[in-house]
Order: C-alpha cells, then sequence, then structure tokens
C-alpha cells in the first residue's frame, strides 16, 4: 500500500488513516502463527451478547435536525426579511446559515456527496439566496470527503520533458533489458539498445541478468567498439544502471547515464516500445519452437532496421547507409528470374528454333 502508484478509493482511505502510525510491516508465516486473529475471534463458552440498545432512536436524531434549521431560518425572517426576487415556493437563506445549509443537503445519506451540479440543484429545490451556486461550488470543492473518494478527471500535471535531439548517430541511446525468455542455446536474455538518431537497434543475448561489470563488458564489446563512446545513456533504475561501478566506469570513460523516473516507464519510451516489438515478432515466429528464439534474433534486429521511422520519415537503414538493403521478396523475384533464364538456356541446348514456313512453300 505503501509503495504502489495508483490506489482505488478504499485503499486510499485506508492509506491515509494508517499515516498517523509508525509501524512496520514483517512477514510472520502462518505454521508459525498458531493464534492469528485471537484478539478479534470469539471465545469459547461465551454467551450471546444480544443485540445492544441504542443509545437515541434515529427518529429523535434526524427530525429536529431538519425542523430546527427549518424553524430557525423563518425566525431569522423577522429581523431579515426575504428579497423581493426571491422565487415563490423558495425559502431564503441568511448568510449565517448557508454553511449549514449546504452541509445537510450535501452530506446527508440520502444525496451521497453529489457533485457541484447536483448539490446545487438539490439545494435549490427548497432554499434561495443570490449566490447560490458558487457557494455551492465553493463548499463541494473544499469537501475532504469528496477528495478522497471522488475519481479525478482532470488532465495529469506536468508538462512534456522532451530528450536532446541527437546531432549524429550512437550519440545518445537507451538501454534495456528483454528477460525471462526460454533457453535457446544458454541465452535467456536480450539487451535492446536503441539510437536515439537514427531509431536503429542492437540486440545481444544474453546467458540471464548480468551484473554490472558485464553489462558495461557486453555495451562496450557490441556498441562502443564499432561505433564509438556515446554521450548519454538514458536507462531504468536496474542494479545494473544504478551501481557503484557502473557510474564510475561512465564517468572515466565521459559518457552520460539519465535514469528513467521511478514507475513511469515512458521517460525511457523507445527502448520500452522496442521490447513490445521484439516480442510480438520472437512470437509470432517462435511460438511453437521456443527455444529457437535465439535464431530468429539477427532476423527480428533487421527487421525492425528495415521499418520506416515515423519521426524521421526513413528506416534505419537508409539514415546510415543511405540506402536500403533489398527485402526478402524482391531477393527471391531476382533469382526466380535468374532460375528462368537458366532453365531456357539448359532446354534451348539440346533444341533448335522451330521452322518458318511460308504460304505455299514446299516442305
Amino acid at each position: 500500500m505503501r509503495g504502489a502508484k495508483l490506489l482505488n478509493p478504499r485503499q486510499a482511505r485506508w492509506a491515509l488513516f494508517f499515516t498517523r502510525f509508525q509501524f512496520t510491516v514483517s512477514y510472520h508465516p502462518g505454521s508459525k502463527n498458531g493464534k492469528a486473529d485471537a484478539l478479534s475471534r470469539q471465545s469459547e463458552g461465551a454467551g450471546d451478547p444480544g443485540q445492544p440498545d441504542l443509545i437515541l432512536p434515529a427518529t429523535t436524531l434526524l427530525a429536529p435536525v431538519r425542523w430546527d434549521l427549518m424553524g430557525e431560518i423563518r425566525r431569522a425572517h423577522t429581523e431579515e426579511p426575504p428579497p423581493v426576487d426571491c422565487p415563490p415556493r423558495r425559502l431564503f437563506v441568511p448568510p449565517q446559515f448557508r454553511p449549514q445549509v449546504m452541509r445537510w443537503v450535501h452530506e446527508a445519506p440520502s444525496s451521497g456527496h453529489p457533485g457541484t451540479h447536483r448539490s446545487a440543484q438539490l439545494v435549490s429545490r427548497r432554499f434561495w439566496w443570490p449566490s447560490l451556486g458558487s457557494d455551492v461550488e465553493d463548499f463541494v470543492q473544499q469537501c475532504a470527503t469528496c477528495a478522497q473518494v471522488r475519481t479525478s478527471h482532470q488532465r495529469p500535471e506536468g508538462l512534456l520533458e522532451s530528450l536532446p535531439v541527437p546531432r549524429r548517430p550512437w550519440s545518445h541511446l537507451s538501454a534495456d533489458f528483454f528477460t525471462d525468455l526460454p533457453d535457446s542455446g544458454g541465452f535467456t536474455a536480450i539487451i535492446v539498445v536503441v539510437d536515439h538518431f537514427f531509431k536503429g537497434c542492437k540486440l545481444v543475448p544474453l546467458k540471464g541478468l548480468p551484473t554490472a561489470m558485464q553489462t558495461a563488458d557486453a555495451m562496450f564489446c557490441h556498441v562502443f567498439r564499432n561505433f564509438g563512446l556515446p554521450e548519454d545513456i538514458v536507462s531504468d533504475r536496474g542494479p545494473q544502471f544504478t551501481s557503484r561501478v557502473w557510474r564510475a566506469l561512465y564517468a572515466q570513460l565521459d559518457i552520460g547515464v539519465s535514469l528513467s523516473f521511478s514507475h513511469h516507464p515512458q521517460s525511457n519510451g523507445q527502448a520500452e516500445r522496442l521490447n513490445q516489438e521484439i516480442g510480438h515478432f520472437l512470437w509470432s515466429y517462435c511460438s511453437r519452437e521456443q527455444h529457437r528464439w535465439s535464431e530468429f534474433l539477427p532476423r527480428a534486429k533487421y527487421a525492425q532496421n528495415s521499418l520506416t521511422h515515423s519521426s524521421t520519415g526513413l528506416t534505419p537503414f537508409q539514415c546510415v547507409l543511405g540506402y536500403q538493403p533489398p527485402l526478402v521478396w524482391e531477393r527471391a523475384h531476382v533469382r526466380l528470374q535468374r532460375a528462368v533464364r537458366r532453365q531456357r538456356i539448359q532446354a534451348d541446348q539440346h533444341r533448335h528454333p522451330q521452322p518458318a514456313y511460308q504460304v505455299g512453300q514446299m516442305v
């Protein structure tokens, strides 16, 4: 409850209630919890306590509150008569009684803490004063119960803080892990690296979730060695990216490390989105042979780098290579044409052209 990001209304009320206490939640195995909840259980041999007597009947609690308030308002009219523009069959409420009337109407069980518009409708059925609408709106907005239990329909706060726009390839990267995969040739995880400039990716299979040193070694061997050192790397708050070893190593290499916000994976959205695409690709081609996903990983990388990105309007291959490598079916079409020509040449070696006859020619 303390670490959850979103709570339903009931959980929010309990969380607010427990903030007044200082306590620590500790786990106790059920096998050792011999008298669980003993204080709240009924003791053996205890007699029936019976129905408790009411201190005051409900009629003596509800009726006087309503009619005493109405009587006080009418008695106040002798000192302050209602204005001439008061609608008929409406009771004018002097200023000193308006908070009581709004509280009585809004908090009554028969009303159920309605919103501003419905609360104003309920009040205006029997009461009236010039500033009724604005007063009811202020009262409902200050209601503590409504603030705790009502669902907010407002847009989330905070404007977008965009990542810096890189000026060259492989200068700003995003890194993440794709884990809990079936064993495929000893590999059970993937480190996913995305370039922010041309949106290309690098997929490296790993034998389990790596440590900080193993992560740094994989990045150096598969990325830095081929494309140079980046200026900044965006990652989540996993232990591989928050350890002192990782920070010290990248401080020596003059590489910035940007960590995403807790419980907000959108701040590392490029890597998270690519994880979804890789998962969809592997599931589409390896769902029946999941132990072969590592064989399809290079094809997944090729497929991702061949897709046009909405930000650049180009494919990653076009951004880096300047051209688009031929697709599989284009290559297959070229090979089919070559095969047809080869078959024609081989067949024609054992044949000769058919003779052409003219009309009236002797044969």
